[in-house]
């Protein structure tokens, strides 16, 4: 019965990589015909075309996010822990929301300095930076910052937006956040949070540890999704 179970886990696996290369292939296709309706000036469909293109990289994200808590959990994960520019680790993770938050006209605002470096998995802080975007695009009305900054031994990324902030039931345990499972009232299946934060603990450092936290304040006075890297 292990072994079956084992057999289907690694079969889901492979089958989630599979739709995860057609959905890349199909968003390519779909933002290629949405800017073509806009040049056109077909606004309705453009626009339509927009909410497709959104569910669809959610759709990605989430695919991604479970393979990467497979091989976690699995221990296959290639963890690559090597000196990054920060700033250049921000850059790739808003071009692959760049056609989304155009869409829906969002400003994006980065706080990072360009000689900011550290040790991190390239691709899990890209992951958890592509989840924080896709979080803040929901809540914010208008506007997205993303900081970055050293502190105390940390490197802490912050994505914040001008929205109304986290509501009381997703501020609980002081905004720390782990799997807290599914709320059938709003669909949310608390993945990305899941994620991001096992993504985050990945990072070690001695006894210290990554971290993912949630507040609301920051520069916009809306909700700030907080990462922390020792």
């Amino acid at each position: 019965m292990v072994d079956d179970e084992i057999n289907f886990t690694d079969f889901i696996a492979s089958s989630i990589h599979d739709m995860k290369n057609s959905l890349n292939i199909q968003v390519s296709s779909l933002e290629k015909i949405a800017a073509q309706c806009e040049e056109e000036g077909r606004t309705s469909s453009f626009e339509s075309l927009g909410m497709v293109i959104y569910e669809a990289n959610r759709m990605n994200a989430n695919l991604i996010q479970m393979l990467s808590l497979y091989k976690l959990g699995k221990s296959i994960y290639p963890m690559d822990i090597t000196e990054q520019s920060i700033a250049d680790v921000i850059e790739e993770a808003l071009l692959q929301n760049k056609f989304i938050m155009d869409f829906k006209g969002i400003s994006l605002a980065v706080d990072c300095h360009e000689n900011c470096y550290w040790y991190v998995d390239r691709d899990l802080v890209t992951g958890i930076l592509i989840n924080a975007l896709n979080n803040a695009y929901n809540y914010t009305s208008d506007k997205i910052r993303v900081a970055a900054k050293v502190e105390d031994g940390f490197l802490e990324l912050r994505v914040e937006d001008n929205g109304r902030g986290y509501p009381p039931s997703m501020m609980e345990n002081d905004g720390v956040l782990a799997n807290k499972g599914i709320n059938f009232s709003t669909g949310s299946t608390g993945l990305g949070f899941y994620f991001s934060s096992q993504a985050a603990a990945k990072h070690k450092n001695g006894t210290r540890r990554g971290s993912l936290t949630i507040e609301n304040g920051g520069a916009y006075g809306g909700g700030c999704f907080v990462v922390r890297l020792p």
